[in-house]
């Protein structure tokens, strides 16, 4: 029988990955600085990440921490002897600390960040990486998935197609969340491949980085 688990799912406003955890029937809640846009506010922590985890004994927690200083699509702006270059230091320590913190409380965690600066500046696991079209979207997205206690995502779908629509967004005040909202396909996979494990067994196949 399915454990009911109690899910948080930080740093996501869209709610698309909290939505596939609770149609499985667990207790998942997003959170975000921000409101949410997936319709459930009921379900939205509308708080800093760092408060939210000190909620409660969180089962699991999933992070999308803000990448746009992160990515080497930002190098031009944020690289080595860029005028912003503080700003991805100051990021990547922000980014470090979080996972540090829900690694410590939680033995099973999973953080997503497109392909970025994270491993050369900071001592982390060396990520999984996915692609859109390996479930269901035929688009390219290369992201990372740094996994405590969490096996790889086994694809599900994987289907024709390398657009690159994400890269081809034109300017607009919506273009952040549009490039960061994550794949449903992705989000189901989650949902149905970690979500479907007895929280009590994460011991079994916990993973020490650090």
């Amino acid at each position: 029988m399915l454990k009911r688990m109690s899910v948080l799912v930080g740093c996501e406003e869209s709610q698309v990955v909290m939505k596939s955890f609770r149609k499985l029937g667990h207790s998942a809640k997003s959170c975000d600085l921000q409101d949410c846009s997936g319709d459930m506010p009921e379900h939205h922590l509308k708080m800093d990440i760092f408060e939210a985890l000190k909620l409660k004994r969180w089962d699991m927690i999933i992070l999308h921490p803000p990448c746009t200083k992160l990515s080497v699509s930002g190098n031009r702006w944020y690289a080595e002897g860029k005028e912003k270059y503080h700003e991805r230091l100051e990021a990547v320590s922000w980014t470090k600390k979080l996972w540090s913190e829900a690694t410590r409380i939680c033995d099973r965690v999973a953080m997503e960040n497109p392909v970025g600066v994270l491993n050369r500046y900071c001592l982390l696991p060396r990520p999984v990486y996915i692609q859109p079209w390996m479930f269901g979207h035929g688009e390219t997205k290369k992201t990372g998935l740094w996994l405590h206690g969490l096996k790889p995502l086994v694809p599900t779908k994987i289907v024709d197609g390398r657009d690159q629509n994400i890269w081809r967004m034109p300017p607009s005040p919506e273009r952040g969340k549009l490039r960061s909202k994550t794949y449903h396909g992705v989000a189901e996979a989650m949902a149905n491949q970690w979500g479907k494990t007895d929280p009590q067994k994460a011991k079994e196949v916990r993973v020490v980085f650090f």
